[in-house]
């Protein structure tokens, strides 16, 4: 699902040329998430003294907090090689299949978007995961058998922004399931202050504080804020990011203080001033916004929730108090949203 905007954490064709090289190497290189790696290096170092595959390895959570590095940096610290797919790319079984018997002992295959596997690819992952076998039909009709292929063993790490639409089978089969959530201020200032020193971007303190106040607590957003910035300061700041000349960059952005940026306040308003502030079904918000409720799902709502700018109830979505505050809105008497968050 492509999303165009600054702001989105899904990953762009501008944003591939430079995950490589601002991707991290190690679990010592990765910032954040530290419940999620203390884990993983135990895990790791387990499967490593025991000279086995690790095992299949969940991990979800909102695009472009760093799932698919650390599928990488997972192989990397076992020592073995990684082979990458999607879920909307492997369209047959027999394409699944090859990719898995093609594989090496304990190599790593990383597999994208794993909610949107065709049910019946997801079918033949069930005993490769398992026991390390595929299940093959051989001929057809009365005389069809089944045969069983060895697979070697290997480590299946899947991710997904929709852990609630993977069916129990595929979930049950994970024997590691992590939830990679937004990053600290914190951690974002660490990441943005790394990428500009490997991009060679002279970059303040102050200016990278700016950067992670409105990367949306998400490490993808902040390198592409930072790629934007440092445009701007090349042309009118003499290439030095401060934290006015970010200030400045982001205003031209139209990128404001919350990260938000044109389709985040247009969100915001359309429940305030179309639907009186809600409870309102995600179908109405889709059609008011000329937008798809599954972008609205995946995509602008995760973080106006974390943010408490929305409200998510049985009824539909209800726009907070804060979201009044923050588009200079009157929220009237007794309406929808009037809850104090602070």
């Amino acid at each position: 699902m492509a999303d165009p905007r600054l702001v989105s954490g899904r990953a762009t064709d501008e944003d591939a040329r430079f995950d490589l090289s601002l991707r991290p190497k190690t679990l010592d290189d990765y910032v954040g998430q530290p419940q999620v790696v203390a884990n993983l290096r135990v895990a790791i170092e387990a499967a490593k003294s025991r000279g086995e595959a690790l095992d299949h390895v969940l991990l979800f959570g909102p695009p472009g907090v760093g799932k698919t590095s650390l599928a990488h940096v997972i192989a990397a610290e076992l020592g073995t090689p990684i082979k990458a797919t999607a879920g909307p790319i492997i369209e047959r079984a027999g394409d699944l299949a090859a990719l898995l018997t093609a594989l090496e002992h304990r190599e790593v295959l990383f597999l994208d978007e794993i909610h949107r596997l065709d049910a019946k690819v997801e079918e033949i992952l069930y005993p490769a995961l398992e026991d390390y076998s595929l299940d093959v039909m051989i001929g057809s009709g009365p005389g069809a058998r089944s045969m069983k292929i060895p697979l070697k063993p290997f480590t299946l790490v899947g991710a997904t922004t929709r852990a609630g639409l993977l069916t129990a089978p595929l979930r049950g089969r994970f024997g590691i399931v992590h939830r990679l959530d937004f990053y600290a201020e914190s951690d974002l200032h660490f990441i943005v202050t790394r990428s500009a020193r490997i991009l060679g971007v002279p970059l303040e303190p102050d200016g990278a504080q700016e950067l992670a106040r409105r990367s949306r607590g998400t490490p993808r957003v902040a390198n592409r804020l930072l790629r934007r910035v440092r445009d701007f300061a090349q042309v009118r700041a003499e290439g030095v990011i401060t934290a006015d000349v970010a200030r400045d960059a982001l205003a031209l952005l139209e990128v404001d203080d919350h990260g938000f940026d044109e389709v985040d306040r247009k969100l915001l308003a359309t429940i305030i001033d179309k639907f009186g502030g809600g409870p309102v079904g995600v179908g109405a918000i889709a059609a008011a916004i000329s937008e798809e409720p599954d972008a609205i799902e995946d995509m602008y709502e995760p973080y106006l929730l974390q943010l408490g700018f929305l409200d998510r109830t049985p009824r539909g979505r209800v726009a907070t108090l804060r979201a009044y505050e923050h588009l200079g809105r009157l929220p009237p008497d007794g309406a929808p949203g009037q809850k104090k968050l602070f």
